[in-house]
């Protein structure tokens, strides 16, 4: 039940719900949710189906132009989330995933800043970076460097 105030034991009434400034628990929510395309295409039903498919398909092609460069040289995350942002501008499942993900980067971002994360982050970076640097050590000391255009023909 919405009181109209975040102070405990305080209960305080709107007798006009357009007078009301704070809107209510399901309005919250979907404030900021649902299609961004311009009026004059949301009026007309078959433009504004037009306008959903085109906006899918081109959303599409961004995500899978992503996956293929997932294993293959470039930003395929980026380009993901690029198509996924163009998904959102209308499509309301879009927009809830953006900011599912976007929470979930602040709260990794938040605890990746941790002292504690971060040291121990630092820690295992040295360990790998010297076990690394051991196992060159003992290449280049078993078999030395041989650069590929002194190799002689066998």
């Amino acid at each position: 039940m919405n009181t109209g105030s975040d102070v405990p034991g305080e209960v305080a009434m709107a007798t006009d719900k357009a007078k009301s400034d704070r809107p209510e628990a399901g309005q919250e929510a979907a404030q900021g949710l649902g299609s961004r395309a311009p009026e004059f295409i949301k009026a007309r039903r078959l433009l504004h189906l037009s306008w959903q498919v085109g906006v899918f398909v081109v959303g599409l092609a961004v995500v899978a132009a992503g996956i293929v460069m997932l294993p293959l040289p470039g930003p395929g995350w980026v380009v993901i989330f690029g198509g996924m942002a163009i998904w959102a501008t209308e499509f309301v499942w879009a927009q809830l995933v953006l900011r599912w993900t976007k929470r979930k980067v602040t709260e990794a971002a938040q605890r990746a800043l941790d002292p504690r994360v971060r040291r121990r982050n630092i820690t295992l970076t040295v360990i790998g970076l010297v076990i690394i640097g051991v196992l060159v050590g003992t290449y280049l000391w078993k078999f030395g460097v041989v650069m590929p255009w002194k190799i002689k023909d066998q």
